[in-house]
């Protein structure tokens, strides 16, 4: 599998609790060698209390669909 998941829809859990689904606009290595995940979600999330309509995912904690 590449790294570079831009235009994939994925799965996962944010913070490790909070289901989510959407599709990754950017895939980019971060200092250390990790990819991180801009994704746009199909479905807002509440996160303590504030709506979150795109999150940012290490790669390790996502499923491509």
């Amino acid at each position: 599998m590449s790294w570079n998941l831009e235009n994939k829809v994925v799965t996962g859990r944010y913070l490790g609790q909070f289901p989510i689904v959407g599709t990754v606009t950017e895939s980019r290595v971060k200092y250390g060698g990790k990819v991180c995940n801009t994704i746009v979600l199909e479905f807002p999330i509440e996160v303590y209390g504030a709506t979150r309509d795109v999150v940012l995912m290490d790669s390790e904690e996502l499923v491509v669909v």
